[in-house]
């Protein structure tokens, strides 16, 4: 508070957090740089003029004094940065980071404490809802395409990143969405490409010094390049972003092992064991001469680090409104295949993946003929329109069947051993029996 004290000029943006009026959080984000206001303020619900002026006191306040780096010689204290939040006072303080996220992240942990206590069910998630009312909520990490695919020109947009699910149905948390925009293309991804114009905030991104344009391709300051815009900056996002309960679950994983299908259905046992694992993978930026390895992520219910409560908890609840609501769920790989991330291998092209997408939206892929993935259970389509087939079975991507055998055990290992760590003591039977185990493929 001293520090805030001693500017010349804050800025303050009073804001509301909850599309559905039951559950509406009164926000107020007081901060020392113009754009981080701007931030919060396409990230959060812009109030009307009415509404502003009865704003009243807010439920919850974020100190963001990220200029001022913390003391690590204060009790609790660790680093020079330091992102506190307080539950009994609505007080959230950051501390040694400028990282505009901090902030919409700090609500989303709130709504991941608050909301179970009303028994709703609050997600790391994006969501869309097509034009018969049908709802599909994209669970996903960084990286996974949660904001990518839920920008879908043939469907409305009800979020790209946090949403609550409730009695009703669904609804977002957010006024706006949260891109990331290393190698954003206007061919791939137009709707996100052109949402960035006036009154959207670019982060960590460069301009081209010739045409002063942004240059999405430059990471010269960071990889984790970003753009904030309202909801209003996608063609056809619901204003009033509230909609029915979902009919489709779809778990985003980037597998840089390349073992995973790029569509697999699941059953309610695997559903939870896929949605407290939070698998997704990546390869780590390696110094010059190092050789890269792919590395997996076990992220808790896709938000490890948001999460209050134990993932049991938020799993035991996704179990139950997916059962109350006859819910599909999914998995779907946009990572690789054929391939390790780390040998070479391509990722997932973007098209295959919105083609399987649109094949759970027109209800095709559900009626297809499945066969069983050895080891993993997983139910793998036999074929789905515009996929090609030697991509949807993993093991007739590969074309080295000792490599594919290898990185499978590899795998499953890894996630034997994070299952066991996290989870085995409490599981029931039925969870344990979703946990992989390595079967040797004979040929591809």
């Amino acid at each position: 508070m001293d520090f805030l004290n001693s500017r010349d000029h804050l800025f303050i943006v009073d804001c509301f957090a909850g599309h559905d009026e039951r559950y509406r959080l009164k926000v107020r984000v007081i901060t020392t740089r113009p754009y981080h206001a701007l931030f919060m303020y396409n990230m959060l619900i812009r109030p009307t003029r009415q509404e502003l002026e009865n704003f009243g006191e807010p439920e919850y306040t974020i100190y963001n004094a990220g200029e001022h780096l913390a003391d690590p010689s204060v009790p609790g204290i660790t680093s020079t940065t330091s992102v506190s939040l307080n539950f009994k006072t609505g007080e959230e303080v950051i501390l040694g980071t400028e990282y505009a996220g901090e902030m919409k992240k700090g609500i989303l942990t709130v709504m991941f404490e608050l909301m179970p206590r009303q028994g709703h069910l609050c997600m790391h998630a994006s969501a869309n809802v097509g034009k018969k009312g049908d709802v599909t909520v994209f669970f996903g990490l960084s990286g996974t395409g949660k904001t990518t695919l839920s920008a879908d020109p043939n469907r409305m947009l009800i979020g790209d990143d946090e949403h609550v699910w409730t009695d009703r149905g669904v609804f977002n948390i957010e006024g706006g969405c949260y891109a990331k925009a290393i190698g954003l293309n206007p061919k791939t991804e137009e709707e996100i490409y052109n949402a960035v114009k006036f009154g959207a905030v670019a982060e960590n991104c460069t301009l081209d010094k010739a045409t002063h344009e942004i240059d999405f391709n430059d990471e010269s300051i960071c990889k984790n390049t970003r753009v904030a815009y309202p909801l209003e900056h996608i063609p056809g996002a619901l204003t009033h972003a509230v909609a029915g309960h979902p009919n489709n679950v779809i778990f985003l994983t980037n597998d840089a092992f390349g073992v995973m299908p790029p569509v697999a259905r699941l059953t309610p046992e695997q559903a939870m064991f896929w949605f407290i694992m939070g698998y997704t993978a990546n390869v780590p930026g390696v110094e010059a001469g190092s050789t890269p390895v792919a590395k997996p992520i076990f992220s808790s219910c896709f938000g490890g680090p948001f999460l209050v409560r134990h993932a049991t908890y938020y799993g035991e609840q996704l179990a139950r409104k997916m059962t109350e609501h006859n819910a599909r769920v999914w998995l779907l790989n946009t990572g690789y295949a054929g391939g390790r991330a780390d040998r070479g291998a391509k990722r997932m092209p973007l098209k295959v993946t919105r083609a399987v997408i649109d094949a759970i939206h027109d209800g095709s892929l559900d009626k297809e003929q499945y066969c069983v993935y050895p080891g993993w259970g997983l139910q793998i389509p036999r074929r789905c329109a515009r996929v090609p087939a030697q991509l949807l079975d993993p093991r007739k991507a590969w074309k080295d069947v000792k490599a594919f055998n290898e990185t499978t055990k590899e795998l499953v290992a890894m996630f034997q051993a994070s299952f066991q760590k996290r989870f085995a003591a409490k599981a029931s039977e039925a969870l344990k029996s979703a946990v992989p185990k390595y079967v040797e493929t004979a040929h591809l």
